[in-house]
């Protein structure tokens, strides 16, 4: 069987101060043509289709245009929500819309219900394991402890469980929207951090064929039967250097699994550009950026007259400008956002304790700031999700 696995759309969503909905549109078509000239046999969507809970009409439209597109291929389709989706929302009608072969699968509960496709070599279960969000789906997998481990563990073993009871030679492919250890994280992700820990174990998706995740933006190889297809376009400049694709995967008559990567359509090159500004503006080395989108960082120690506009005469589309003057690491006017940089928010609070304090805090009050933090960020997504 023959699958493309592609995840992370955020339809709706802006680069910055541009509208990406026109690349988002010629990505879908990309897929849909892809997905007929190469003749795959199913499509594997692992979540993020919407960039939030309530998307705007513009990316509502898009998402429907795909879903007719792809049914009138003929080609299945299974789909996921992720920690940006609303699963509530995207499952609307998810039984009616299956009908016309398009899978959604966004309740928790059914994740050990699969969708059986077949080819000449027989069944493949494909089951969907939507974003599980700890503290909402503890209960529902009989956790005692809510943590990404923990419930895609529980959720794993369901899974494991039904396909004991399938025909033997029968083929799996899991879709996951998890942070798994030993991938890459960029700034566009939204953290999943639950107790200070945000990873989890390659090894929980033992005992499947293939495990088609989402959630990090970047194409990755985790091992060679779980992978990232990663974002099919870039959401931040942390993603300068991605490669945007997907993964056409093949599934033999054993289950052993052959990859290769599809390169999506590229709106615009990015291009991250440090010196003075003087410095950007003379060098030659950086004629290749000036139809990029550019992140211009400005190390000039003393902020230069009207630098966006000047940028912008050589690099029209300069997006994002950052002043990061060079300093000694330990000039008192090194910026509050340097000192703040790859630091985590228990890690700050902690700082801040110190701070007033005199004294760190001690492993139960670490352990008080920890499920403080966890109990906040539950309640922002039981809150989006309400809306």
């Amino acid at each position: 069987m023959r699958l493309l696995h592609t995840s992370d759309w955020h339809l709706g969503r802006a680069f910055h101060r541009v509208n990406m909905l026109g690349a988002q549109a010629e990505f879908i078509g990309h897929l849909v043509t892809t997905v007929r000239e190469r003749e795959v046999d199913a499509v594997a969507v692992s979540g993020d289709v919407y960039d939030r809970a309530v998307p705007p009409l513009a990316a509502v439209e898009l998402f429907d245009d795909a879903l007719h597109r792809l049914a009138d291929l003929g080609v299945p389709t299974v789909m996921i929500s992720g920690n940006h989706d609303s699963a509530r929302r995207l499952g609307v009608g998810a039984g009616l819309i299956g009908r016309a072969g398009i899978h959604l699968r966004t309740e928790p509960a059914a994740s050990g219900t699969p969708v059986m496709l077949g080819d000449a070599h027989g069944d493949v279960a494909f089951y969907g394991l939507p974003y599980l969000e700890p503290a909402l789906v503890k209960d529902e997998f009989g956790v005692e402890k809510a943590g990404h481990e923990a419930v895609l563990a529980a959720a794993m073993d369901r899974v494991r469980a039904d396909l004991a009871t399938r025909a033997r030679g029968t083929r799996s492919v899991v879709l996951a929207h998890a942070f798994v250890t030993g991938g890459e994280a960029s700034d566009s992700e939204r953290d999943i951090t639950v107790g200070g820990v945000a990873a989890v174990p390659a090894g929980v998706f033992d005992g499947v064929d293939y495990a088609a995740l989402g959630h990090l933006h970047g194409s990755q190889t985790i091992t060679e039967r779980v992978r990232y297809s990663g974002s099919p376009l870039p959401y931040s400049f942390s993603e300068a250097d991605h490669r945007k694709s997907m993964w056409l995967v093949d599934l033999d008559a054993e289950g052993a699994v052959t990859a290769e990567r599809v390169d999506c359509p590229v709106p615009r090159a990015l291009a991250r550009i440090r010196g003075t500004l003087e410095e950007l503006l003379d060098d030659p080395g950086l004629a290749p950026h000036e139809e990029a989108w550019v992140e211009a960082t400005l190390t000039d120690r003393v902020r230069p007259a009207e630098p966006m506009a000047r940028l912008c005469a050589r690099f029209p589309h300069t997006l994002s400008l950052v002043f990061d003057p060079e300093r000694a690491p330990d000039d008192p006017d090194v910026s509050y956002a340097r000192r703040l940089a790859d630091r985590s928010d228990q890690e700050i609070a902690e700082d801040f304790v110190a701070h007033v304090r005199g004294a760190g805090p001690d492993e139960r009050e670490q352990i008080v700031l920890r499920d403080a933090f966890d109990a906040v960020r539950a309640d922002e997504v039981v809150r989006e999700v309400a809306r």
